[in-house]
């Protein structure tokens, strides 16, 4: 039999290689692959395709020099803006916007040449910057030149994504490595889950890629990262609850075959249930209106169900095959009992069963205390502050900000239907704050209108102009996008999917844990310990993000994503501990000392999964983009969380202070029947003399 498997993962990789491999190339990074599915400014950028031309990209180029620009330092840009012109397809001739203190020299510039194709829009991008930047066109010391706009922090951006899956793969398994050699002590155990679980998403590309092509699920570079990290992740701790149950059946079982078959009864049904509670809490995701929030909710899905068929396949025929052996110098021997020593987590049960009731108050204040941080959450991240680093079109953006603070610099794009584009245009330049607006590209049926504001990007007066421009433009069926637009939809968009998800995602995860426990109240013991895992993560969050690492602002869809995959993932570790207490409890324990005896004989497994799940998201924390660093953070930290404190203590001493009560209603939380007593007319026995 386990060779049989090892023939059909053969077969399987070959089909699936083909596949695996064009992932990257249907990986999309443009606005409109993160934007809200009905929001304005996504319907601005679907119709900017189909215009003459087809998208357009704008970018703003930027000479400054402290002091003033010099007389030569203007005609240096104009010779610049002239080749820019005469080598490449713009919209119109670029003029330049001098700043009031003439330290700074402005010059919008658009093409229509690069359409819907990100590499076109990259190469229009890096011409323009090979222009400006060449030898022949400085102007001497103190004269910077930078390029800025929306283009080109796309540009930067889809580099930063492009560069992830390399680094992000290779740490990820170079973190798992270390940590699966510390955990097994073994020189050659640690490779084999890790083998399988980078088997596991070779497959998961490859049905990702499936799924791009018959459904058209939106495949970008966070959502492909955040599946590799899940597959290396949840298959490791999958992996770790298998070969732990294998060990203690390898010293019962003589055959290393029927031990693993004895060990995939035990502890299978609990793999089963824990990755099916990721992948409902993920397939929640779909009910989101932000496009890259669906499409991760799939992705991330695919990753943990193809981790758990490799991992209850492939890796039980790997171990079976390796025999005994794989497990040198500890190997365990039939018939041998394990070393009894005091553990840990089994003086940690102890000191939870003193006072229960104690613990579970004081680790509930402690979590209430540290959600409170929350408050302290910086702002909605902005698209200048989304880089660790500063790229030249962030440097650019800073530059016109502390130039031109009295007017906008980024234009508003308004699409309009073509027969009341007069009407429009009027009624856009009619709104209080609009420092101009003008008639830009028609098509049959509609016309782009160009915006811009008085206020700075992404300030308080231009979200209040562009809302003013939605409330007057909305009667003539217009649209309002742009890269200011779409930050203000996105923050509202994840607000709204907050409010729709959330229920989506606790109601799946109930139900799972109701049906796999039998009770209700132990459900919701794990339900309302992980949600309290969440907020606390987010309080230390808050406490650190501004002061410690920095960050100006709060990705808007942190909450969302943090709350589904702590939730599922956390639930997790608490399926692992009451499926084992459960286990207990039908072969005749009493709940209290089944969960002594659920964290002392899980406790181990569950903090080494802990830590290998912490130390893959916490991968993210290294990455360049602002916003998986924020949620790489706050899910290492929530893991951790839940592994030491809240797995431990708080469940453990929720299920002493209840007892049978954590059964509630199923057949376990009724006491046993009591044995029949003698019958009172029972002949009496006589000893003899």
């Amino acid at each position: 039999m386990p060779w049989v498997l090892l023939g059909l993962w053969v077969a399987v990789l070959a089909l699936a290689g083909p596949f695996a491999g064009k992932l990257g190339d249907v990986q999309r990074d443009r606005a409109v692959d993160y934007l809200p599915a009905n929001a304005d400014s996504t319907q601005v950028a679907k119709i900017q395709e189909r215009l003459p031309g087809g998208e357009t990209t704008e970018l703003v180029l930027v000479y400054h020099r402290d002091g003033g620009l010099t007389a030569a330092d203007r005609g240096t840009a104009a010779d610049q803006v002239a080749a820019l012109d005469a080598r490449t397809k713009l919209v119109d001739t670029p003029q330049g916007v001098p700043s009031q203190d003439g330290s700074t020299l402005m010059y919008p510039v658009a093409s229509t040449g690069p359409g819907t194709d990100e590499e076109l829009r990259d190469t229009f991008v890096n011409d323009v910057r090979d222009v400006i930047k060449a030898p022949d066109g400085a102007a001497g010391d103190g004269l910077s030149v930078e390029v800025g706009g929306s283009g080109a922090l796309a540009t930067d951006a889809s580099e930063v994504y492009t560069s992830l899956d390399g680094p992000l793969l290779y740490t990820t398994v170079a973190v798992v490595a270390v940590l699966l050699i510390l955990i097994y002590r073994s020189p050659l155990l640690w490779l084999v889950p890790l083998v399988v679980a980078g088997v596991a998403n070779f497959l998961s590309m490859g049905v990702a890629y499936g799924l791009n092509q018959a459904f058209g699920t939106t495949v970008s570079g966070q959502s492909s990262g955040i599946m590799t990290i899940l597959v290396f992740g949840a298959g490791t701790d999958y992996a770790l609850l298998i070969v732990s149950r294998y060990r203690e059946e390898l010293r019962r079982v003589e055959r290393p075959y029927d031990a693993m078959v004895a060990a995939l009864r035990g502890c299978g049904p609990a793999v089963v249930a824990s990755s099916g509670t990721v992948a409902a809490g993920l397939f929640c995701l779909l009910a989101a209106d932000l496009n890259s929030s669906r499409g991760m909710g799939p992705l991330g899905a695919v990753g943990v169900l193809c981790a758990l068929v490799a991992m209850l396949t492939l890796l039980p025929a790997l171990l079976v095959v390796l025999g005994r052996r794989v497990f040198w110098p500890l190997v365990p021997a039939f018939g041998s009992e394990a070393k009894k020593r005091k553990s840990l987590f089994q003086s940690m049960g102890s000191s939870a069963g003193r006072r229960p009731r104690t613990v579970l108050a004081a680790g509930a204040v402690l979590l209430a205390a540290l959600a409170l941080g929350a408050f302290a959450l910086p702002g909605n991240l902005k698209q200048e502050d989304s880089f660790t680093s500063k790229p030249d079109s962030i440097a650019a953006m800073e530059t016109l900000a502390a130039a031109y603070p009295e007017r906008g610099t980024q234009p508003i794009s308004v699409i309009a239907p073509t027969d009341r584009a007069d009407k429009a245009l009027a009624d856009a330049r009619a709104v209080p704050g609009v420092d101009g607006a003008e008639r830009g590209r028609s098509s049959g049926q509609w016309t782009e209108i160009s915006v811009v504001a008085k206020g700075a990007p992404q300030s308080a007066a231009e979200t209040a102009t562009l809302e003013r421009l939605r409330d007057r433009l909305d009667p003539q069926g217009a649209y309002v996008g742009g890269p200011s637009a779409e930050q203000l939809d996105l923050k509202d968009t994840n607000r709204r999917d907050m409010r729709v998800v959330v229920p989506i995602v606790l109601a799946a995860v109930l139900l799972i844990l109701v049906v796999l426990l039998r009770a209700l109240v132990a459900p919701l013991l794990l339900l309302l310990a992980v949600v309290a895992v969440w907020g606390a993560s987010l309080g230390i969050a808050g406490l650190v993000f501004g002061p410690v690492f920095g960050f100006e602002g709060t990705d808007p869809g942190l909450g969302l994503l943090s709350f589904c995959f702590l939730v599922a993932l956390g639930v997790d570790y608490g399926i692992f501990l009451m499926h084992r207490m459960r286990e207990e409890c039908l072969a005749g324990a009493e709940t209290g000392p089944a969960a002594l005896t659920a964290l002392r004989t899980t406790g181990g497994v569950i903090a080494s999964a802990g830590l290998v799940l912490a130390a893959t998201f916490a991968v993210l924390t290294n990455m360049p983009l602002v916003q998986l660093v924020e949620l790489g953070f706050v899910i290492a930290v929530g893991v951790l969380l839940d592994t030491f404190l809240v797995r431990t203590y708080l469940v453990t001493s929720a299920s002493l202070a209840l007892g049978r009560k954590v059964w509630w209603p199923g057949p376990l939380s009724k006491a046993p029947a009591l044995p029949p007593a003698p019958e009172a007319d029972a002949p009496e026995l006589v000893r003899a003399p």
